[in-house]
């Protein structure tokens, strides 16, 4: 797999300090969007559609620390928008990075190459690059020619000055499972720290709702796309568990309060991919939300979400839960 090691002991480590407090209900990974705005219009993406108003807000670096500090997660997501366009991007990554963050920085990977000069090589930092797809695929999903050759330079520039790169891959309706390997053998050819994969998920500001999987389809693509997973050594930035979900080999109920979201809207409830209004402090989101309303039965637009935000949070709970579980997940970090 694809999670460093250090990470996972970390993880492990602040899960079970959570248990021996007795708390149910607890963040893994903050959701930081500094901002909405974004140099690409993807067909997936409703963040984008934001009035402008809105989308010419951003969060100040001490915003973004405060945020961090408040929440206590272990990992923090820096999303968007496109977070390269944010004027203080680097300080905000290199104050969570001084504060023991493991920080994923989400980019589109255009402005990547250009911008690498802001930021240093760190165990506790990697550029997560979005990538759909083989160059036909990611290009058509961004609607933009070039981009998906952009990223791929930006990808070896980066692995070059000795940053961690992960990427970041949307799977939607129709995409073709032998499409999918070749994808992943060329993105492992370019000598990634990992793979972050997961089905697109049909929220209302979305522009396009007809490409989103179902969850039957869901199953049977990632049970085919994963198949050979093991044999060429795809590396996977997941628990293999998560990845058990999405081929329909084990059952989850969503963990929408394992990766809270913060913007400059506030604390999204009950998550950053459905809107439900927003609190204006994490101890809010978390005492005043009722979060029995939301997954799988209970709520209507949970009904085919299986995106990693909601349940990878539940993968790695269950990782704890048995011996077994715990074994199979310290080897797929250390195989």
């Amino acid at each position: 797999m694809g999670i460093p090691l250090k990470q996972a002991i970390a993880v492990g480590k602040y899960i079970a300090a959570q248990k021996l407090r007795r708390r149910k209900r607890y963040p893994l990974v903050l959701m930081l969007e500094p901002l909405f705005r974004c140099n690409l219009e993807c067909a997936g993406c409703g963040k984008i559609q934001h009035p402008e108003r809105i989308l010419d807000q951003h969060l100040s670096p001490e915003q973004c620390w405060a945020a961090a500090e408040e929440c206590g997660a272990p990992m923090v997501s820096i999303a968007g928008g496109e977070p390269l366009i944010h004027p203080a991007i680097d300080r905000i990554a290199a104050g969570l990075v001084e504060r023991g963050k493991f920080v994923y920085l989400c980019t589109n990977a255009i402005l990547l190459e250009r911008k690498l000069d802001l930021f240093q090589p760190d165990d506790r930092l990697t550029f997560n690059v979005h990538l759909d797809g083989v160059e036909a695929r990611h290009d058509a999903s961004v609607q933009r020619a070039g981009v998906h050759r952009a990223a791929v330079a930006a990808i070896r520039a980066a692995k070059a000055r000795g940053f961690r790169v992960t990427t970041n891959s949307t799977i939607f309706v129709g995409h073709d499972p032998a499409d999918l390997h070749r994808f992943f053998d060329e993105v492992t050819a370019l000598g990634v720290d990992g793979m972050t994969i997961s089905p697109g998920y049909g929220y209302e500001r979305a522009p396009v709702q007809d490409k989103f999987l179902h969850r039957e389809q869901t199953r049977a693509l990632f049970r085919e796309a994963l198949a050979p997973a093991a044999a060429r050594r795809w590396r996977f930035n997941h628990s293999p568990l998560y990845l058990d979900f999405l081929k329909g080999e084990r059952e989850y109920q969503c963990t929408p309060w394992g990766s809270p979201n913060y913007s400059v809207l506030g604390w999204q409830r009950p998550c950053y991919l459905f809107g439900e209004g927003y609190a204006r402090t994490f101890r809010e989101l978390m005492e005043e939300t009722d979060w029995d309303r939301y997954g799988t039965g209970r709520h209507e637009k949970c009904a085919d979400c299986m995106v990693h935000c909601g349940y990878e949070p539940s993968a790695v709970e269950d990782s704890m839960a048995s011996l077994g579980n715990v074994v199979r997940s310290i080897r797929s970090t250390v195989g």
